[in-house]
């Protein structure tokens, strides 16, 4: 009887041992019934990473992080244990790249190229560290922080200069004359009782003038100014005719105005009346003969 007591009592020990076993193991984010496949990775630090800490490629969790240990037969170097599902085929060339975020929690990430062939299970795969956000920020800064200091001294300079406060108070002078110049400006801008009487005024005098516009524009309308401009391009028309007659050579006026001959002997016929009447003055007898009965 007691040795049946003894062994309910071992056996719920090694019962309880190995539910303490999984549910460790559980905890961890070891599934202990997942069948995986194993590769192992070496690094030369593995700050920040820990056991069942997540294996991704593409961004998607294809694993964890089984085991890892020193190795000690290649001083400096950590020796981790990948546990990879079943499903996933690893071509040769893939690196596992070993990167922390910015609460300091390290992953792997899987850079798998595009290849047909594939890297056997157990096999070591070549591992790299991604560069953490602080050094890529600390190696994105280091080469501008000379010039911010540069641009810090520049700006103290400028800040310290006594010119700049003179220059400070005298746009504060400038302030207040615009100030007054635009209150005086509005004071004169007030509409006074005379002025408006006279603007009153002037308006009436445009508003008759405008009247009386009206009336004469309307007088105008009535005029037979149509007639009137037919008249006037009929006399030009005329003009015209008249123009050309005289500058031909052939017409009766074109004659008259361009013939030698006949203003020669119209000048002749002139003086020879000239001499006529100069002789009739100085001898009227010869011309007129009075009889007395």
């Amino acid at each position: 009887m007691k040795s049946k007591k003894l062994l309910y009592i071992g056996i719920s020990a090694v019962v309880a041992l190995l539910i303490l076993f999984v549910g460790i193991n559980y905890l961890k984010g070891i599934n202990l019934f997942h069948t995986s496949n194993y590769y192992f990775v070496s690094y030369e630090s593995v700050t920040g990473l820990n056991v069942s800490a997540p294996v991704t490629a593409n961004g998607f969790k294809v694993g964890q992080v089984r085991e890892m240990n020193y190795e000690y037969d290649n001083p400096g170097h950590v020796r981790v244990e990948l546990a990879l599902d079943t499903e996933l085929k690893v071509p040769e060339g893939t690196v596992a790249v070993l990167g922390t975020d910015l609460l300091g929690t390290a992953t792997i990430m899987l850079e798998m190229p595009k290849s047909t062939t594939y890297a056997a299970v157990g096999s070591q795969l070549p591992g790299r560290l991604a560069g953490g956000l602080m050094d890529n920020v600390q190696s994105d800064l280091m080469p501008i922080l000379p010039k911010v200091d540069s641009l810090i001294t520049a700006l103290t300079t400028v800040v310290t200069d006594p010119s700049l406060a003179a220059a400070l108070g005298r746009l504060d002078a400038i302030s207040a004359d615009l100030n007054l110049l635009s209150a005086n400006l509005a004071s004169a801008t007030k509409p006074l009782p005379g002025v408006v009487n006279k603007a009153s005024g002037t308006m009436d005098n445009l508003a008759q003038m405008s009247t009386r516009l009206d009336s004469l524009s309307a007088t105008l309308n009535q005029l037979p100014l149509n007639q009137t401009m037919d008249n006037v391009e009929a006399i030009s028309q005329n003009l015209k005719q008249l123009t050309v007659q005289l500058q031909e050579p052939n017409s009766t006026l074109g004659l008259m105005l361009n013939d030698r001959g006949l203003y020669d002997n119209l000048n002749a016929t002139v003086n020879s009346l000239d001499s006529l009447l100069v002789d009739i003055k100085a001898n009227p007898k010869r011309y007129i003969s009075i009889k007395v009965f």
